[in-house]
């Protein structure tokens, strides 16, 4: 016997009472199952917005780490191009001098060298921490990879200001000065 029977045999509780508790108890169960669902609703959304947030995250880092490695890897071609393709200045005895981020060097370097280094037939590339000469078209190369490495690499441009209008036009300056 349920504890309504009960107060109904009883005469504790009429008839109306015991409908009027059982619809405010069916009542209380289904606020208590809405307000669950709106719950396990708002457990759903955090959990699918963090989901979401970490796969963001992953992409994230995997776009980090491919572009690492495209970088390890356009190094690794700089080296090879100046390693296989590096001029030998075994003999030179004159010492051609540059700049380098605002700083004066030098290499030394034969006369046929040094002349072609001016006309822009052979570029200075970064080694390391030393300079190495390389043929004008695998300078080019390196520049499309990484311009940061080219150091010296001569070109013939015209002038920006024409030969009529330069004041110092009847001066020849020699290229091939040395410092």
């Amino acid at each position: 016997m349920s504890l309504r029977d009960q107060l109904l045999k009883s005469g504790l509780a009429n008839q109306k009472q015991a409908k009027k508790a059982e619809k405010e108890v069916s009542k209380q169960k289904y606020q208590e199952a809405k307000g669950n669902a709106q719950a396990d609703d708002e457990v759903k959304r955090l959990a699918e917005q963090a989901r979401l947030e970490q796969a963001e995250r992953s992409r994230e880092l995997n776009r980090q780490q491919r572009e690492q490695a495209e970088a390890k890897a356009i190094q690794a071609q700089i080296r090879q191009l100046i390693e296989m393709n590096k001029i030998s200045t075994a003999g030179a005895e004159i010492a051609y001098q540059f700049a380098d981020h605002n700083k004066v060097k030098s290499i030394y370097v034969t006369p046929k060298l040094q002349d072609q280094l001016i006309h822009g037939v052979i570029a200075i590339v970064r080694e390391g921490e030393s300079y190495a000469l390389i043929p004008k078209q695998v300078g080019d190369k390196i520049a499309q990879r990484d311009p940061s490495h080219i150091v010296l690499l001569n070109t013939k441009t015209p002038s920006p200001i024409a030969e009529e209008e330069d004041p110092y036009a009847a001066y020849q300056v020699p290229d091939d000065l040395m410092w």
